[in-house]
C-alpha cells in the first residue's frame, strides 16, 4: 500500500510540476513581448523628440537669420558724397554730381534738382569744399609789388517746413557759411611766379535736421568760373549719426 500511495503521490507532485511549468512559459513569453513593445514605444519617442527639437533648432537658427539681416539693414546709415563741377548754366551754384569718381549715395539721402533731400528726421553732419585757382596779377600793369585781394565764399542753405514758410516760395537758410581771403602774399623779384593763389574753402558741422529738408549751395558766379573741378577738390556731403 505505501508503494502505490508513493508512485501516485510521485505522479500527481510530476503532473502538477508539468502544469505549473507550462503556465510559466506562457507567462514568459508575454512579459517579453511586453518589454520588447515598451523598449520600441521607447525608441519611437526618443526619435520623435529628436526630431522635433532639430525643427525646433532649424525654425530658431532661421529667425536669427532673418534677425541679423534686418539689424545689417536698419544698421545702414544715410550718407551721400557728391563732387562739384563748373557749369556756366548754374549762376549761383556749382553743379553736383554723382556716379563720378568717390561720389555715393545709401540710405535714402539723394539729390534733387541739385540739393540734397534729408530722407528721416535725426543729426546729420554737412560738409562741403571748394577750390578755387585765382589770378593774382594786379590789374595796374605799372605795379609790380601790389597784388588785389580775391575773397572767396562758399555757402550752404538749408530749406525746412519747420521754417513754416511756404512750400512754393522754398525760403533758404544758411547754416554754413565760410570766407577766405586770397592773394595774401608778399611780393617777389619775379611776379610771373606768382600769377596765381590756389586756395580751398572748407566748412562743416552737425545738424538736428528734418525730414524732407532741402541742402542746397551758393557761391558768387565770379568766382563759379576760378573754381577747381578735379577729383577730390570740390565736394558736398551729408551723413548720418
Amino acid at each position: 500500500m505505501e508503494g502505490e500511495c508513493k508512485v501516485v503521490l510521485d505522479a500527481a507532485v510530476d503532473t502538477e510540476a508539468r502544469t505549473q511549468t507550462l503556465r510559466v512559459k506562457p507567462s514568459s513569453k508575454l512579459t517579453t513581448a511586453l518589454l520588447v513593445f515598451t523598449l520600441c514605444l521607447a525608441a519611437a519617442a526618443a526619435a520623435v523628440l529628436v526630431l522635433n527639437r532639430h525643427a525646433e533648432g532649424s525654425g530658431e537658427d532661421k529667425e536669427t537669420d532673418l534677425r541679423h539681416t534686418l539689424r545689417q539693414i536698419s544698421n545702414v546709415r544715410a550718407a551721400i558724397h557728391l563732387e562739384g563741377d563748373y557749369n556756366p548754366d548754374r549762376n549761383t551754384s556749382v553743379e553736383w554730381k554723382t556716379g563720378v569718381d568717390q561720389s555715393h549715395f545709401q540710405g535714402g539721402l539723394e539729390l534733387n534738382n541739385n540739393e540734397i533731400v534729408i530722407p528721416q528726421n535725426g543729426l546729420y553732419f554737412v560738409y562741403s569744399q571748394a577750390s578755387f585757382q585765382v589770378d593774382c596779377i594786379s590789374s595796374d600793369a605799372d605795379d609790380t609789388t601790389s597784388k588785389p585781394m580775391v575773397h572767396l565764399s562758399h555757402t550752404v542753405k538749408r530749406w525746412s517746413r519747420s521754417y513754416g514758410g511756404d512750400d512754393a516760395k522754398k525760403s533758404y537758410q544758411t547754416i554754413l557759411h565760410s570766407v577766405r581771403t586770397a592773394c595774401q602774399m608778399k611780393a617777389s623779384s619775379k611776379p610771373d611766379e606768382e600769377q596765381s593763389w590756389f586756395s580751398a574753402v572748407y566748412m562743416g558741422a552737425v545738424f538736428n535736421l528734418m525730414k524732407g529738408d532741402r541742402l542746397r549751395t551758393e557761391m558768387e558766379e565770379k568766382m563759379l568760373q576760378s573754381l577747381e573741378d578735379q577729383q577730390g577738390k570740390t565736394f558736398f556731403g551729408v551723413f548720418a549719426l
